[in-house]
């Protein structure tokens, strides 16, 4: 009999327990809601005010040009150019094309450079800074190349390949191809000697190593350099196109300067701008989804 009441109470304890337990639970899902929640409206508030900055830059860049303090012979409203932009997806005056076959010249060129440089010198750099014997045979000639401008090589490149894609596009590789080889060593070499140690302890042979420990390692300093290799890529692209094409938006750039049409070099610098945010932010993602193991 004295059993019965004990066993009751111990089950009401265990009872009450589990109560604790699922309202404890419930608060933790609460508190991670409202995280998320905030997380949300934070994020949503920054990108608010990056908005209101930039429409804050074009309002006072229009009221400067329409109040005369800037000369409108020179600098464009923001109204004419949104206006400019919309007449040229049909109308190829005066550059000889539409700025849609712009665009797509000078994503062609841009890509094509671009990725070579990644599936290149991403390999390249990783390699050399894990194995020091390929390093001490491949840094003599790439510490040659590397101070090489990317722009003199416009010159040869245009007698060796003429202007056509082969030629931007390798232009475009060369600039891009430096700081991924660069970025791709430093990351590598950064790589923890404990976790190589730990490695060696457990029987993993060098290439395992290289491929399980120092090429994860190696992704953030790699990603950084892909960043900078983007903004490379355009840039080299711009004056490549400037000096040497028939197409593309430093070619329109080009053609603005000289028909006195300061409206189309500021769009085209407005689109290669935007392009480039774009492709930032699409980098972006794919870095997230390489490092999302980090989290």
């Amino acid at each position: 009999m004295r059993i019965g009441p004990s066993f009751s109470l111990h089950k009401e304890v265990i009872s009450m327990n589990d109560s604790e337990k699922a309202v404890r639970q419930l608060t933790n899902e609460e508190r991670i809601a409202k995280v998320q929640s905030e997380k949300r409206k934070t994020t949503f508030q920054l990108a608010m005010l990056s908005l209101i900055g930039v429409l804050a830059f074009l309002l006072i860049w229009q009221l400067a040009v329409a109040s005369g303090f800037l000369p409108s012979r020179y600098v464009p409203m923001p109204s004419k150019v949104v206006e400019l932009f919309f007449l040229k997806w049909t109308d190829p005056n005066p550059d000889g094309a539409v700025l849609g076959a712009h665009i797509v010249s000078s994503l062609q060129v841009a890509l094509s450079g671009f990725f070579l440089a990644i599936a290149i010198g991403v390999p390249l750099g990783l390699t050399m800074g894990w194995f020091k014997g390929f390093d001490s045979f491949m840094r003599p000639i790439f510490e040659i190349l590397r101070p090489i401008p990317p722009v003199s090589w416009i010159p040869i490149t245009i007698i060796w390949l003429g202007l056509g894609l082969k030629a931007k596009a390798f232009i475009v590789f060369f600039s891009a191809f430096v700081p991924c080889v660069i970025n791709a060593y430093t990351g590598i070499r950064q790589t923890s000697q404990t976790l190589i140690n730990v490695a060696k302890i457990c029987g993993a042979s060098n290439f395992t190593t290289f491929r399980t420990i120092g090429i994860p390692s190696a992704m953030t300093m790699t990603f950084a350099g892909i960043r900078v290799a983007l903004g490379n890529a355009w840039a080299t692209l711009v004056a490549a196109e400037m000096l040497a094409a028939n197409l593309g938006l430093g070619y329109m750039i080009q053609q603005g300067r000289q028909f006195a049409r300061p409206d189309i070099i500021i769009l085209g610098i407005v689109v290669i701008g935007t392009l480039g945010v774009i492709f930032t932010w699409l980098l972006g993602l794919v870095e997230g989804k390489v490092l999302g193991w980090k989290k």
